[in-house]
């Protein structure tokens, strides 16, 4: 009886820091830093499996640190919405004094791991943890331009992993931030337009208009385009030793059309389900870019 106990102690505590690091999303996070560590090495910086583990094992604290902060900031929010009410936090299974020292605990963890890369890949992790708990998640319940501060902690793993490579920031992380930037206006857009009424619960507005309305639909339109011409920016020939052959680029540019497609049909529909839709096309999106960049390099 007392080991089936522990037994279940033990997985509801690996439940709910999974739930309070929200794992899923942290390791999607974590493949964008993974991809821009294989686009960073070279000859010159060559490929080491430590660097990689480290920055993974790095990378999840960062992002765990982030999500277990906004937890503790946002308990009596996330009680009010359904989506988040049966968080540790906000259902009273993890007191919030024991998440804030996960959430510590993490910080402190991923940060000393990432320094032993590079200072630059910690100085980041660092800078990328302060904006999101301390500038995005209080901006969340004041104003809509909240989604614009977030985009910056949003869009550094995918360079994180290039400076992890090379210990350097330059216009190739850049452009990866660039990309990664633009690519957080209609992913969190189609967020919040189908869970609108969730987040109306909580005084939370992530929409640019606070309604969904066609004004919203215009703007996830013009950052989508955004979105394709920075992915397209490589095959220029400007971006130093990021660059992706014409073949790749038209891949590329079709990936965006059929994100766009997408925007246009919310557009038009302005519905819930295609909200969603264009949600889920955009985490396809990201991922299938980001292989099809490392492809693109390694069959070169």
């Amino acid at each position: 009886m007392n080991a089936a106990k522990n037994t279940l102690s033990i997985k509801s505590i690996f439940l709910d820091f999974k739930e309070i690091t929200k794992a899923g999303l942290a390791i999607s996070v974590l493949f964008s830093s993974i991809a821009g560590y294989l686009l960073g090495v070279d000859s010159e910086h060559p490929f080491k499996w430590s660097v990689l583990v480290i920055l993974s094992i790095g990378g999840y604290c960062m992002v765990g640190a982030s999500n277990a902060f906004n937890q503790v900031i946002e308990k009596d929010i996330d009680s009010l919405m359904d989506r988040t009410k049966n968080r540790p936090v906000p259902s009273g299974r993890m007191s919030p004094k024991v998440a804030l020292l996960v959430a510590s605990l993490l910080t402190i963890l991923g940060i000393a791991l990432l320094y032993t890369i590079n200072a630059k890949s910690a100085m980041f992790a660092a800078i990328s943890i302060f904006l999101y708990t301390s500038v995005y998640t209080p901006l969340k319940t004041v104003t809509s331009l909240s989604v614009f501060v977030g985009a910056f902690p949003g869009a550094i793993p995918f360079m994180l992993g290039w400076v992890a490579a090379t210990g350097e920031f330059g216009i190739e992380a850049g452009t990866l931030f660039l990309i990664q930037f633009f690519w957080q206006f209609p992913h969190f857009w189609s967020i919040g337009w189908f869970l609108y009424e969730d987040y109306e619960k909580a005084g939370i507005f992530m929409l640019p208009t606070g309604k969904k309305d066609n004004g919203t639909a215009l703007q996830i339109i013009l950052y989508t385009i955004w979105l394709i011409i920075a992915s397209l920016l490589p095959v220029l020939g400007f971006t130093g030793q990021l660059f992706i052959s014409p073949i790749t680029a038209v891949l590329v540019f079709l990936l965006g059309i059929w994100m766009l497609f997408y925007a246009v049909k919310l557009y038009n529909l302005r519905t819930a389900k295609a909200a969603r839709t264009l949600m889920l096309v955009s985490v396809s999106y990201i991922s299938l870019l980001q292989i099809v960049f490392i492809v693109d390099k390694f069959l070169r």
